[in-house]
Parts: structure tokens; sequence; C-alpha cells
């Protein structure tokens, strides 16, 4: 989760610096605004994998809209080929904020 945080604040200070340029113009892109700090991560305990095609997908804070709320936990089936990438938070340009961008399958 920290290595995330890290990865998340150095996006977005790059974005933050990053520049538009226009015909004879530059525009500075504005830097994302301060968000609530997320609370450390909870320890979990993993139950053991009920089958050789699961893989944990560990608990995260999700933000409610007024404060984090913990989500527990829990096995995913693997899918075929496919490369599981942890959920995470990424900052939103358009919509000018940070948003979660859920577990997937890559």
């Amino acid at each position: 989760m920290k290595r995330f945080l890290a990865m998340s604040m150095a996006a977005a200070m790059m974005a933050a610096g990053t520049m538009v340029v226009g015909i004879g113009s530059a525009v500075a892109q504005p830097p994302p605004p301060d968000y609530t700090r997320v609370p450390p991560p909870r320890v979990e305990h993993v139950p053991p994998r009920p089958g050789e095609r699961f893989v944990w997908e560990p608990g995260h804070w999700q933000w409610t809209g007024q404060r984090y709320e913990w989500l527990h936990g829990h096995y995913v089936e693997r899918r075929h080929r496919r490369e599981y990438v942890q959920g995470h938070w990424v900052w939103a340009p358009r919509e000018h904020r940070w948003v979660w961008a859920p577990a997937h399958w890559r």
C-alpha cells in the first residue's frame, strides 16, 4: 500500500508538471486536490486457498464520499492466460478527482 501511494503521488506530481502546448501558448494543468489520507491497511487472516485456480485479492479502503470503509479480502478465480492487477487509486483528470480502479484481469 505504501508503494502504491508513493507511485500515485509521483504520477500526480508528474501530471501536475506536464504542459499542454497549443499554437503559441502553454497551459499548465492544475495539480490534484488534497484528499483525505487513506488509513493504513488492516492485517487480514488469509484463509486456505479453495483451489489452485484461486488468487487472494487483499482487502482495501474504499472512499464512501464521507469516510473510508474497509472492504475485506477474498479469493477470486484465476482467468486463463490473464495477469491479475490489484485494485489501486488513480487520478482521473477529466473528473478532477481520485478514483478507485478495481482489481481486474489483464
